[in-house]
């Protein structure tokens, strides 16, 4: 449960742009898709693929390290890992068995005999879109717990593109589908409360003090 009284004690530490900017801002932010990353090896494309989150409007970002285990290049997220959530996974049976019991259907960005094409994809499904390594892409362990398959359609003589540009595609025309959809695709007013008071955690400088002075008084 959000303190609206504390929510509206730290947005009187903003300006009112920045707080108008903020409501803008969630009222398109979305949890009816989210991104998994399968041990990506570049630490630029999971960050890359961070932003284009962001940028579209996707809440979420799931990352497993099985192997690869490294941070966030905040250089190219450009700042996006304060504004999207990330979750971190040691090993990618515990995404999935998280993703699914969040209700997403498994979707495996790749080739496959029963893929569908971005035009074709049903955007009023609960979907998580699972990007793989550069190299070897999606483990067997998610083709195998796939729901669906995805793929962009391509037709030069390059079969694949860079994970981060593969997402932001994939993003852009999903996203632009959903909002000209019927789906319920925003966050409630209760997550977008809860967005509100999490950005102003991490816009205002010395917050813990701000909010401990608060609840003293």
């Amino acid at each position: 449960m959000i303190d609206i009284a504390l929510l509206e004690h730290l947005e009187g530490f903003l300006t009112t742009s920045r707080i108008e900017r903020f409501k803008r801002i969630i009222a398109q932010r979305t949890r009816h898709f989210c991104v998994a990353t399968e041990d990506v090896f570049q630490l630029h494309n999971t960050s890359a693929v961070m932003r284009s989150c962001d940028v579209f409007g996707v809440q979420d970002v799931h990352i497993v390290e099985e192997q690869n285990a490294k941070q966030i290049d905040s250089e190219i997220a450009m700042g996006s890992q304060k504004w999207v959530d990330v979750y971190r996974y040691q090993s990618v049976k515990d995404s999935l068995n998280h993703l699914k019991g969040e209700g997403y259907q498994i979707v495996a960005t790749t080739p496959h005999e029963n893929d569908s094409n971005l035009q074709d994809f049903d955007v009023s499904k609960k979907s998580c879109f699972f990007f793989g390594r550069e190299t070897e892409g999606l483990s067997k362990e998610v083709i195998a717990e796939a729901d669906a398959f995805l793929k962009i359609p391509m037709y030069g003589f390059t079969e694949s593109l860079n994970i981060s540009v593969s997402a932001a595609v994939i993003l852009q025309h999903l996203t632009a589908r959903l909002r000209e959809s019927d789906v319920k695709w925003q966050l409630t007013e209760a997550q977008q409360l809860e967005k509100r008071l999490d950005w102003c955690r991490k816009t205002i400088k010395s917050n813990e003090a701000i909010e401990a002075r608060f609840y003293k008084a």
